[in-house]
Parts: structure tokens; C-alpha cells; sequence
């Protein structure tokens, strides 16, 4: 579904036909414009029609209709084609959501598809539409503006995770020990950072590509916003990487917490065992009933057996007890 088309002369929005494939031609036509098309979540029928007005290469059709694409850049004889992976944070859940962003760059043209809630471009149109002298540029004005716009929302995604690490960080240390289910919490996390990386790193190497400046159909005053924007995406994926290193080292600890557990728990049962098999033993030698066990017709046999118990009870619990084992 094509939810705006507008054609830009001089990197200023102008009337021109509202059919887009009109537009096009007038485009073309004068030179110095081009249109902007924006496209939601299109069907391969939809694509198919588009694709036969803007000349666009088929291999590239079939992964804009497919989606779930890595971020990628394709050369194609006539076009420059575009994929980048978006991110939102959402705070009701703590959790990242992911959409795809493609894009479609020619002589006279401009063309955005997107996938997903998660990558509005309403705003970037109205931003750009006030920076005529950016737009003025031509069709790689609205790849730069995309693409800046991804990489702000990979900031803001990367800041919102490291505060959520921060927090789990301090469960973690927290003084009456971890709570239960944690590590389950952990590896949630941590798949969500896998995620955030899977969109931020394959983008690294063509966003750098792109700007390097050797590529033919970027105007070369780009080139420095285009390198902007590869080093945020630099920053971001330092920042990736270091939630993904503080996270393995607090399971670490909290494995290792759970293990002290664990032991503690081990020595204080061993420790009560002991506390219950010592008067088992004596029990036990006292009742196996042999004849000749003369204390066992002495009055004070009993009190002696049952006062030996105590002592050597007592003895053992404050032994332990010293040992930090109760």
C-alpha cells in the first residue's frame, strides 16, 4: 500500500501528479527532481506493478516482498538497494521489538518499503521537507535521512537495555542473595542483545562502504553525514558488545553465587546428619542386646547413655556451629 508519493524540485516538496508513475516521468523529465515514494508492508502484486513503472531488478522485488532480510546494500546496473533492520524498546514489557526498512535509490526516485510498526518514517519525510538544502541533494538525501534515523533508534535502544542491565546487575549482588528464576531472567536478556546485535552488526560494513565515497551515485556532500551516521553505528555496536560481555560475566557470578549456595546448604545438612547419627549410633549399640553389656543392669545406665548423647551432640553443634557450617 502506498501511503505517500510526492515529487521534489530544488529539495522542495512541489505539485506535481499524484499518480506516482506520472510523476516518475516528469521527474525524468526535468532532471533536477525526483519522487519520493513511500510504501507499507506491500504484496508481491503491488510490487510487481511498481516495479514495472521504476525499472526495479527482480532479485531485489523478491527480497523486498519476502522481508526478514539481513541489512544488506545490492548494486544493480540502474538502482542502489537498501535493506536496514529497526529496533524499538518497550518499556511495558522490557523488551526490544524488531521491523525492516528497504529501500529503492535510481536516477529520478526514491522508494521506501517498510515491515513492521516499528519503523515509521512519517516524521524523517516532515524533517527533510524543512532541510531543503539536504533534499536538494536528490534521492541518496532520503537514504541518509533513513538511515540516520535507524541508527538514532539503535542509540536509544542500546541506552534503554543498559539501564535494564543496571538493574539486573543489582538483583544479582543484591545482600539477601539472587531471587529464584533469575538466570532464566539472564538468558532472556541476553537473547535480546543477540537480537539487537544481528541488527546492528551486519549493517556495519556497507553502511561504512556507503560512506567511503566509492560508490558512483552518492553525491559526494553526503558523504560526510553518510560517515555520521557509520559512527554512531561504530558506538553502537561497542555498546552491543559490551552489554554482551557484562552479561556472560553476571551469569558467571550467578552461577557461582547459586553454587556457594548450594555448598552452604550441602554443609549445614551434613552438619545436622551428623548432629542426628551420632545418637543413632549409641542407640543402636545399646540395642543390639548383648548379654554381657553390664552397664545396661546399672541404674545409671540409662542417664549415662542418654546425658553421652547430649554432650557429644552439643559438642559437635558448637564444633560446627565455630565452622560456620550452622
Amino acid at each position: 500500500m502506498i501511503v505517500d508519493s510526492a515529487i521534489y524540485r530544488g529539495g522542495h516538496r512541489s505539485e506535481g501528479p499524484e499518480d506516482y508513475s506520472d510523476a516518475l516521468a516528469v521527474a525524468r523529465r526535468e532532471g533536477d527532481a525526483f519522487v519520493w515514494v513511500g510504501v507499507l508492508e506491500p504484496t508481491a502484486d503491488e510490487l510487481d506493478l511498481v516495479s514495472e513503472e521504476f525499472g526495479l531488478h527482480p532479485l531485489a522485488i523478491e527480497d523486498a516482498v519476502t522481508a526478514h532480510q539481513r541489512p544488506k546494500v545490492d548494486r544493480y546496473p540502474d538502482s542502489l538497494f537498501v535493506v536496514l533492520k529497526t529496533l524499538a524498546y518497550r518499556s511495558d514489557g522490557h523488551s526490544v521489538s524488531t521491523g525492516e526498512l528497504m529501500l529503492f535509490l535510481g536516477d529520478s526516485y526514491a522508494m521506501t518499503i517498510r515491515h513492521g510498526s516499528e519503523s515509521p518514517l512519517a516524521g524523517v519525510r516532515a524533517a527533510m521537507e524543512e532541510q531543503p538544502e539536504l533534499l536538494a541533494q536528490g534521492p541518496a538525501a532520503v537514504l541518509y535521512a533513513v538511515a540516520d534515523l535507524v541508527v538514532d533508534q539503535y542509540l536509544e535502544v542500546a541506552a534503554a537495555l543498559q539501564t535494564d542491565l543496571d538493574d539486573l546487575e543489582a538483583e544479582v549482588f543484591a545482600p539477601g542473595g539472587p531471587a529464584r528464576g533469575l538466570a532464566e531472567r539472564i538468558y532472556a536478556f541476553k537473547r535480546q542483545v543477540t537480537a539487537v546485535r544481528k541488527c546492528t552488526g551486519p549493517l556495519q560494513e556497507p553502511l561504512f562502504r556507503l560512506a567511503s565515497g566509492t560508490v558512483p551515485t552518492l553525491p559526494e556532500k553526503l558523504v560526510p553525514y553518510l560517515r555520521d551516521v557509520a559512527d554512531h553505528l561504530a558506538r553502537v555496536n561497542e555498546q552491543v558488545d559490551a552489554l554482551d560481555r557484562l552479561l556472560s560475566d553476571i551469569l558467571n557470578a550467578n552461577l557461582a553465587q547459586v553454587s556457594v549456595q548450594q555448598n552452604n546448604d550441602m554443609r549445614k545438612i551434613s552438619a545436622w546428619a551428623a548432629l542426628a547419627a551420632v545418637p543413632t549410633m549409641i542407640a543402636g549399640v545399646y540395642g543390639m542386646n548383648f548379654e554381657h553389656m553390664w552397664e545396661l543392669r546399672q541404674p545409671w545406665g540409662y542417664p549415662a547413655a542418654v546425658g553421652l548423647m547430649a554432650t557429644l551432640c552439643l559438642v559437635l553443634h558448637r564444633v560446627f556451629k565455630r565452622s560456620g557450617w550452622l
